[in-house]
């Protein structure tokens, strides 16, 4: 009797950690769809992490997409120039906390670059360091990203 209410009790705790999960994703594409001001349903990310830093990429699904292809544009292109200043207010609105390798990140500000390049459906940042300190927070950073918001991306350094 006592290993059945044992049971029951583990089971109801994995059920309820899976429903905070959901609950905390859902938040984060309601969240991230008005801070970054383009659907998460209409577009794609992908973060990816490099020797030298990584990428923050973010596509419009469809090539007739311009809508969200602007809007992508506008908003990397504002958000490299946050980050460069040490300012990452956005992701911390997303995610409804500080992501990992933030403080790294903003204390180093003057020793990690934040390039903005436009793509055929969006953008990307490219984030590169020479700082070993700036370089493990910018790999935090981006795996926290992508697990987060749930993009499957591997996470290894290429």
């Amino acid at each position: 009797m006592t290993t059945g209410k044992g049971m029951l009790a583990a089971a109801l705790f994995m059920v309820a950690a899976v429903f905070a999960q959901d609950a905390h994703h859902q938040g984060v594409n309601q969240r991230g769809d008005h801070v970054m001001g383009f659907s998460h349903e209409k577009t794609t990310h992908h973060f990816l992490l490099y020797k030298d830093g990584g990428a923050i990429e973010v596509t419009a699904n469809s090539a007739t997409d311009t809508e969200s292809r602007d809007q992508i544009q506008t908003h990397l292109g504002h958000i490299a120039g946050m980050f460069a200043k040490g300012n990452f207010e956005a992701p911390m609105l997303v995610h409804d906390k500080t992501p990992p390798g933030v403080p790294a990140l903003a204390r180093l500000k003057d020793q990690v670059t934040y390039q903005f390049s436009k793509t055929e459906r969006g953008g990307t940042i490219r984030i590169t360091t020479k700082n070993v300190e700036a370089l493990a927070a910018v790999h935090e950073f981006l795996r926290f990203q992508i697990a987060d918001h749930r993009t499957r991306d591997t996470g290894e350094v290429k």
